[in-house]
């Protein structure tokens, strides 16, 4: 499972502007962490309305991730 490609999908697809989203993920030995840059115009969307559609895409990605990996990951979504 690749989880920054899976990441990359959802945002994506929430996103105006899809060319802007910009996923990075990064590894150590007990944590995933991905970074998730989108334009200050969709961050509201990718967001959600009382951030729901980020909590969505944080708990897949969290059981992806833990049932794959055995790690958790942890996602940080800003806007440029």
């Amino acid at each position: 499972m690749d989880l920054e490609k899976l990441t990359d999908f959802m945002v994506k697809g929430l996103a105006k502007k899809p060319d802007l989203v910009s996923v990075k993920l990064f590894e150590d030995e007990d944590l995933i962490t991905i970074e998730v840059l989108v334009s200050k115009d969709d961050i509201g969307i990718v967001l959600g309305h009382d951030g729901v559609n980020a909590k969505a895409i944080r708990t897949i990605i969290q059981s992806c991730s833990l049932a794959k990996l055995g790690k958790p990951a942890k996602i940080n979504i800003e806007s440029f």
